[in-house]
Protein backbone atom coordinates (compact mmCIF):
# COMPACT_ATOMS: atom_id res chain seq x y z
CA UNK A 1 0.00 0.00 0.00
CA UNK A 2 1.61 3.29 -1.01
CA UNK A 3 -0.02 5.21 1.85
CA UNK A 4 -0.83 2.44 4.32
CA UNK A 5 -2.63 4.52 6.94
CA UNK A 6 -5.17 5.69 4.34
CA UNK A 7 -5.28 2.42 2.36
CA UNK A 8 -4.33 4.31 -0.81
CA UNK A 9 -2.72 2.10 -3.45
CA UNK A 10 -0.83 2.77 -6.66
CA UNK A 11 -1.06 0.22 -9.47
CA UNK A 12 0.89 0.26 -12.72
CA UNK A 13 -1.31 0.67 -15.79
CA UNK A 14 1.19 -1.13 -17.98
CA UNK A 15 2.18 -4.67 -18.91
CA UNK A 16 5.11 -5.58 -21.13
CA UNK A 17 7.35 -8.62 -20.82
CA UNK A 18 10.74 -6.92 -20.51
CA UNK A 19 9.32 -4.40 -18.04
CA UNK A 20 8.05 -7.24 -15.86
CA UNK A 21 11.61 -8.55 -15.52
CA UNK A 22 13.10 -5.16 -14.74
CA UNK A 23 11.27 -1.97 -13.76
CA UNK A 24 8.16 -3.73 -12.44
CA UNK A 25 10.09 -5.64 -9.79
CA UNK A 26 11.99 -2.50 -8.80
CA UNK A 27 8.80 -0.47 -8.28
CA UNK A 28 7.41 -3.26 -6.08
CA UNK A 29 10.63 -3.56 -4.09
CA UNK A 30 10.57 0.18 -3.44
CA UNK A 31 7.02 -0.05 -2.10
CA UNK A 32 5.67 2.22 -4.83
CA UNK A 33 3.20 -0.10 -6.57
CA UNK A 34 1.27 -3.11 -5.30
CA UNK A 35 -0.77 -4.08 -8.35
CA UNK A 36 -1.10 -3.77 -12.12
CA UNK A 37 -3.76 -3.39 -14.78
CA UNK A 38 -3.93 -4.16 -18.47
CA UNK A 39 -6.38 -3.67 -21.33
CA UNK A 40 -6.46 -4.47 -25.05
CA UNK A 41 -4.72 -1.20 -25.94
CA UNK A 42 -1.86 -1.91 -23.53
CA UNK A 43 -1.40 -5.44 -24.85
CA UNK A 44 -1.59 -4.16 -28.43
CA UNK A 45 1.30 -1.80 -27.81
CA UNK A 46 3.34 -4.48 -26.03
CA UNK A 47 2.75 -7.40 -28.38
CA UNK A 48 3.06 -5.46 -31.63
CA UNK A 49 6.09 -3.32 -30.74
CA UNK A 50 8.23 -5.31 -28.29
CA UNK A 51 10.69 -7.93 -29.57
CA UNK A 52 10.23 -9.84 -26.31
CA UNK A 53 7.26 -11.74 -27.78
CA UNK A 54 8.87 -13.06 -30.94
CA UNK A 55 10.31 -16.26 -29.45
CA UNK A 56 7.01 -17.39 -27.93
CA UNK A 57 5.12 -16.47 -31.10
CA UNK A 58 7.38 -18.69 -33.17
CA UNK A 59 6.11 -21.68 -31.20
CA UNK A 60 2.43 -20.85 -31.65
CA UNK A 61 2.08 -21.77 -35.33
CA UNK A 62 -1.24 -23.40 -36.23
CA UNK A 63 -3.23 -21.58 -33.54
CA UNK A 64 -5.94 -19.05 -34.29
CA UNK A 65 -5.16 -15.36 -33.83
CA UNK A 66 -7.17 -15.21 -30.61
CA UNK A 67 -5.47 -18.33 -29.26
CA UNK A 68 -2.08 -16.74 -29.97
CA UNK A 69 -3.14 -13.52 -28.26
CA UNK A 70 -4.38 -15.40 -25.20
CA UNK A 71 -1.18 -17.45 -24.98
CA UNK A 72 0.91 -14.26 -25.00
CA UNK A 73 -1.36 -12.34 -22.62
CA UNK A 74 -1.81 -15.23 -20.19
CA UNK A 75 1.95 -15.72 -19.98
CA UNK A 76 2.42 -12.05 -19.05
CA UNK A 77 -0.45 -12.04 -16.56
CA UNK A 78 0.88 -15.21 -14.89
CA UNK A 79 4.33 -13.65 -14.70
CA UNK A 80 2.98 -10.44 -13.17
CA UNK A 81 0.78 -12.41 -10.75
CA UNK A 82 3.73 -14.49 -9.59
CA UNK A 83 5.84 -11.38 -8.98
CA UNK A 84 2.97 -9.78 -7.05
CA UNK A 85 2.05 -12.94 -5.12
CA UNK A 86 4.00 -12.11 -1.92
CA UNK A 87 2.01 -8.89 -1.62
CA UNK A 88 -1.26 -10.75 -2.17
CA UNK A 89 -0.34 -13.38 0.42
CA UNK A 90 0.12 -10.72 3.09
CA UNK A 91 -3.10 -8.90 2.17
CA UNK A 92 -1.50 -5.96 0.39
CA UNK A 93 -3.44 -6.15 -2.91
CA UNK A 94 -0.99 -7.90 -5.26
CA UNK A 95 -3.54 -8.08 -8.09
CA UNK A 96 -3.10 -7.93 -11.84
CA UNK A 97 -6.08 -7.46 -14.17
CA UNK A 98 -6.88 -8.94 -17.57
CA UNK A 99 -9.87 -7.85 -19.64
CA UNK A 100 -12.36 -10.11 -21.37
CA UNK A 101 -12.81 -9.87 -25.14
CA UNK A 102 -14.38 -6.39 -25.62
CA UNK A 103 -16.62 -7.73 -28.38
CA UNK A 104 -18.53 -9.66 -25.69
CA UNK A 105 -19.57 -6.46 -23.87
CA UNK A 106 -23.29 -6.94 -24.63
CA UNK A 107 -23.41 -10.70 -24.01
CA UNK A 108 -23.56 -11.60 -20.32
CA UNK A 109 -23.32 -15.37 -20.72
CA UNK A 110 -20.37 -15.18 -23.10
CA UNK A 111 -18.60 -12.73 -20.78
CA UNK A 112 -19.15 -15.03 -17.81
CA UNK A 113 -17.84 -18.04 -19.75
CA UNK A 114 -14.78 -16.16 -20.95
CA UNK A 115 -14.07 -14.72 -17.51
CA UNK A 116 -14.19 -18.17 -15.91
CA UNK A 117 -12.12 -19.69 -18.72
CA UNK A 118 -9.41 -17.02 -18.46
CA UNK A 119 -9.29 -17.36 -14.70
CA UNK A 120 -8.89 -21.12 -15.02
CA UNK A 121 -6.20 -20.75 -17.70
CA UNK A 122 -4.16 -18.34 -15.59
CA UNK A 123 -4.51 -20.42 -12.40
CA UNK A 124 -3.55 -17.60 -10.05
CA UNK A 125 -5.75 -16.34 -7.18
CA UNK A 126 -4.46 -12.78 -7.49
CA UNK A 127 -5.91 -12.11 -10.95
CA UNK A 128 -8.82 -9.76 -11.48
CA UNK A 129 -11.07 -10.26 -14.49
CA UNK A 130 -11.93 -6.92 -16.08
CA UNK A 131 -15.52 -6.52 -17.25
CA UNK A 132 -16.86 -3.38 -18.99
CA UNK A 133 -19.70 -1.66 -17.16
CA UNK A 134 -22.54 -2.37 -19.58
CA UNK A 135 -25.97 -3.84 -18.84
CA UNK A 136 -24.64 -7.30 -19.68
CA UNK A 137 -21.47 -6.52 -17.76
CA UNK A 138 -23.34 -5.93 -14.50
CA UNK A 139 -24.85 -9.41 -14.73
CA UNK A 140 -21.48 -10.94 -15.62
CA UNK A 141 -19.51 -9.24 -12.86
CA UNK A 142 -22.08 -10.30 -10.25
CA UNK A 143 -21.85 -13.94 -11.33
CA UNK A 144 -18.07 -13.94 -11.57
CA UNK A 145 -17.66 -12.36 -8.13
CA UNK A 146 -20.22 -14.77 -6.66
CA UNK A 147 -18.05 -17.58 -8.10
CA UNK A 148 -15.09 -16.36 -6.06
CA UNK A 149 -13.34 -14.50 -8.89
CA UNK A 150 -11.98 -11.03 -8.15
CA UNK A 151 -13.45 -8.49 -10.60
CA UNK A 152 -12.33 -5.15 -11.98
CA UNK A 153 -15.40 -3.29 -13.30
CA UNK A 154 -14.05 -1.04 -16.03
CA UNK A 155 -14.90 1.78 -18.45
CA UNK A 156 -16.95 3.71 -15.88
CA UNK A 157 -17.74 7.36 -16.49
CA UNK A 158 -21.03 7.95 -14.67
CA UNK A 159 -22.27 7.64 -11.10
CA UNK A 160 -25.09 5.46 -12.44
CA UNK A 161 -22.63 2.94 -13.90
CA UNK A 162 -20.60 2.90 -10.69
CA UNK A 163 -23.64 2.32 -8.50
CA UNK A 164 -24.84 -0.52 -10.75
CA UNK A 165 -21.42 -2.16 -10.35
CA UNK A 166 -21.40 -1.66 -6.58
CA UNK A 167 -24.89 -3.14 -6.27
CA UNK A 168 -23.83 -6.11 -8.43
CA UNK A 169 -20.92 -6.75 -6.07
CA UNK A 170 -23.21 -6.39 -3.07
CA UNK A 171 -25.55 -9.01 -4.54
CA UNK A 172 -22.64 -11.31 -5.31
CA UNK A 173 -21.47 -11.17 -1.69
CA UNK A 174 -24.96 -12.14 -0.51
CA UNK A 175 -25.16 -14.99 -3.02
CA UNK A 176 -21.79 -16.41 -2.04
CA UNK A 177 -22.12 -15.43 1.63
CA UNK A 178 -18.70 -13.85 1.36
CA UNK A 179 -17.12 -11.02 -0.60
CA UNK A 180 -14.16 -11.12 -2.97
CA UNK A 181 -11.97 -8.13 -3.74
CA UNK A 182 -13.47 -5.87 -6.39
CA UNK A 183 -12.65 -2.46 -7.85
CA UNK A 184 -14.78 0.04 -9.74
CA UNK A 185 -12.56 1.70 -12.35
CA UNK A 186 -13.56 5.31 -12.98
CA UNK A 187 -12.07 6.93 -16.09
CA UNK A 188 -11.03 10.50 -15.34
CA UNK A 189 -8.92 12.46 -17.82
CA UNK A 190 -10.90 11.58 -20.93
CA UNK A 191 -13.80 13.72 -19.74
CA UNK A 192 -11.56 16.78 -19.43
CA UNK A 193 -10.02 16.20 -22.85
CA UNK A 194 -13.52 16.04 -24.33
CA UNK A 195 -14.80 19.37 -22.95
CA UNK A 196 -11.89 21.56 -21.82
CA UNK A 197 -11.62 23.48 -25.09
CA UNK A 198 -15.28 24.51 -24.82
CA UNK A 199 -14.87 25.47 -21.17
CA UNK A 200 -11.76 27.54 -21.88
CA UNK A 201 -13.63 29.53 -24.52
CA UNK A 202 -16.20 30.48 -21.88
CA UNK A 203 -13.72 31.29 -19.13
CA UNK A 204 -14.54 28.22 -17.01
CA UNK A 205 -11.73 26.45 -15.18
CA UNK A 206 -10.43 23.48 -17.12
CA UNK A 207 -8.95 20.18 -15.93
CA UNK A 208 -11.53 19.95 -13.18
CA UNK A 209 -14.63 18.17 -14.47
CA UNK A 210 -13.04 14.72 -14.54
CA UNK A 211 -11.92 15.24 -10.93
CA UNK A 212 -15.38 16.40 -9.81
CA UNK A 213 -17.12 13.54 -11.58
CA UNK A 214 -14.73 11.00 -10.07
CA UNK A 215 -15.11 12.59 -6.62
CA UNK A 216 -18.90 12.32 -6.91
CA UNK A 217 -18.62 8.64 -7.82
CA UNK A 218 -16.19 8.04 -4.95
CA UNK A 219 -18.61 9.63 -2.45
CA UNK A 220 -21.53 7.53 -3.67
CA UNK A 221 -19.68 4.22 -3.73
CA UNK A 222 -18.13 4.78 -0.30
CA UNK A 223 -21.57 5.63 1.10
CA UNK A 224 -22.83 2.19 0.06
CA UNK A 225 -20.12 0.45 2.08
CA UNK A 226 -19.94 -2.66 -0.12
CA UNK A 227 -17.52 -5.13 1.52
CA UNK A 228 -14.06 -5.35 -0.11
CA UNK A 229 -15.10 -2.98 -2.93
CA UNK A 230 -12.99 0.10 -3.74
CA UNK A 231 -13.02 2.87 -6.29
CA UNK A 232 -10.07 2.72 -8.69
CA UNK A 233 -9.18 5.91 -10.57
CA UNK A 234 -8.08 5.11 -14.13
CA UNK A 235 -7.21 7.13 -17.22
CA UNK A 236 -5.05 9.30 -14.97
CA UNK A 237 -2.24 10.13 -17.36
CA UNK A 238 -1.97 13.73 -18.58
CA UNK A 239 -2.01 14.22 -22.34
CA UNK A 240 -1.58 17.32 -24.45
CA UNK A 241 -2.22 20.11 -21.97
CA UNK A 242 -0.54 22.20 -19.28
CA UNK A 243 -1.46 20.10 -16.27
CA UNK A 244 1.44 18.75 -14.22
CA UNK A 245 2.25 15.12 -14.96
CA UNK A 246 1.01 13.82 -11.59
CA UNK A 247 -2.16 15.97 -11.53
CA UNK A 248 -4.73 13.18 -11.66
CA UNK A 249 -3.01 11.28 -8.88
CA UNK A 250 -2.41 14.33 -6.67
CA UNK A 251 -5.99 15.56 -6.90
CA UNK A 252 -7.63 12.16 -6.39
CA UNK A 253 -5.78 11.00 -3.30
CA UNK A 254 -8.54 9.28 -1.33
CA UNK A 255 -8.76 6.83 1.55
CA UNK A 256 -9.62 3.25 0.57
CA UNK A 257 -8.91 3.82 -3.12
CA UNK A 258 -6.58 2.80 -5.94
CA UNK A 259 -5.02 4.88 -8.69
CA UNK A 260 -3.71 3.00 -11.72
CA UNK A 261 -1.45 5.10 -13.90
CA UNK A 262 1.23 4.96 -16.60
CA UNK A 263 4.76 4.50 -15.30
CA UNK A 264 5.84 8.06 -16.15
CA UNK A 265 2.85 9.44 -14.23
CA UNK A 266 3.66 7.30 -11.20
CA UNK A 267 7.29 8.42 -11.28
CA UNK A 268 6.22 12.08 -11.46
CA UNK A 269 3.88 11.60 -8.51
CA UNK A 270 6.46 9.82 -6.35
CA UNK A 271 8.95 12.58 -7.17
CA UNK A 272 6.48 15.17 -5.91
CA UNK A 273 5.80 13.34 -2.68
CA UNK A 274 2.22 14.55 -2.09
CA UNK A 275 0.42 12.36 0.46
CA UNK A 276 -2.39 14.72 1.52
CA UNK A 277 -5.83 13.13 1.07
CA UNK A 278 -7.94 15.33 -1.26
CA UNK A 279 -11.17 13.30 -1.16
CA UNK A 280 -13.90 13.16 -0.12
CA UNK A 281 -15.07 16.49 -1.53
CA UNK A 282 -18.17 18.21 -0.24
CA UNK A 283 -21.17 17.40 -2.44
CA UNK A 284 -22.04 21.11 -2.66
CA UNK A 285 -18.64 21.87 -4.22
CA UNK A 286 -19.16 19.17 -6.83
CA UNK A 287 -22.70 20.32 -7.58
CA UNK A 288 -21.59 23.93 -8.03
CA UNK A 289 -19.01 22.93 -10.63
CA UNK A 290 -21.53 20.78 -12.49
CA UNK A 291 -23.90 23.76 -12.61
CA UNK A 292 -21.16 25.79 -14.32
CA UNK A 293 -20.72 22.97 -16.85
CA UNK A 294 -24.45 23.01 -17.58
CA UNK A 295 -24.42 26.81 -17.91
CA UNK A 296 -21.77 26.40 -20.61
CA UNK A 297 -24.30 24.43 -22.65
CA UNK A 298 -22.61 21.08 -22.01
CA UNK A 299 -24.72 18.03 -21.22
CA UNK A 300 -22.69 15.76 -18.96
CA UNK A 301 -25.03 12.91 -19.83
CA UNK A 302 -24.20 13.31 -23.53
CA UNK A 303 -20.48 13.64 -22.82
CA UNK A 304 -20.51 10.49 -20.71
CA UNK A 305 -22.52 8.50 -23.25
CA UNK A 306 -20.03 9.48 -25.95
CA UNK A 307 -17.05 8.55 -23.78
CA UNK A 308 -18.50 5.12 -22.98
CA UNK A 309 -19.14 4.44 -26.67
CA UNK A 310 -15.70 5.70 -27.71
CA UNK A 311 -13.98 3.75 -24.93
CA UNK A 312 -15.61 0.48 -25.96
CA UNK A 313 -14.83 1.15 -29.60
CA UNK A 314 -11.18 1.92 -28.81
CA UNK A 315 -10.79 -1.39 -26.98
CA UNK A 316 -12.45 -3.23 -29.86
CA UNK A 317 -10.20 -1.55 -32.43
CA UNK A 318 -7.08 -2.39 -30.40
CA UNK A 319 -8.23 -5.99 -30.00
CA UNK A 320 -8.91 -6.29 -33.73
CA UNK A 321 -5.50 -4.88 -34.59
CA UNK A 322 -3.82 -7.45 -32.33
CA UNK A 323 -5.74 -10.29 -33.93
CA UNK A 324 -5.11 -9.03 -37.46
CA UNK A 325 -1.37 -8.83 -36.82
CA UNK A 326 -1.32 -12.34 -35.35
CA UNK A 327 -3.22 -14.06 -38.15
Amino acid sequence: MYIAESRFALWADFIERTFLDEGFKELIAQGIINGATSNPAIFKSAILTSPAYKEQLSGLQGLSAKEKYEALAVYDIQKAADILRPLYDKGDDGYVSIEVDPFLCDDAEATISEGIRLHQMIKRPNVMIKVPATKAGYEAMETLAASGIAVNATLIFSPQQALECAKAFERSARRAQQAVDTVISVFVSRIDRAIDDTLAQQGIETGLTGIMNAADIYNRVEALGVPKCRVLFASTGVKGNDLRASYYIDELLAPNSVNTAPIATIEAYVGGGDTTMKLPLNAAVIEEHMKRISSAGISMESVIDQQIAEGLEAFKIAFNEILSALE
